[in-house]
């Protein structure tokens, strides 16, 4: 039995408001690099940039209108890789 995959048409403005928004986080992006922030300019740079990848990842490659199994494995993948990164950080910081 195969399962018909729903067709979803997305409008271009749609596109260019997405476009828009990641060229201003682009900017912020680059402005909040030039601003003295201390210890937390790292954790705004990657708030930024977590933004801007959900948009791309939920515009540009369709995960928001796919089925739930691609969310999982996106989730999976997304949670392995955090792992890496904690896991690599406790191992610099406590050496």
């Amino acid at each position: 039995m195969e399962k018909e995959h729903k067709e979803h048409l997305i409008p271009y403005g749609t596109y260019f408001l997405v476009w828009l928004s990641l060229i201003s986080l682009t900017v912020l992006t680059v402005t909040v690099a030039g601003i003295e922030l201390g210890r937390i300019a790292l954790f705004v740079a990657l708030a930024i940039a977590f933004v801007k990848s959900t948009l791309v990842v939920s515009y540009f490659m369709h995960i928001k209108f796919d089925d739930l199994i691609f969310r999982i494995f996106l989730l999976v993948a997304l949670v392995t890789l955090a792992s890496i990164f904690i896991l690599t950080a406790t191992d610099i910081f406590f050496r």
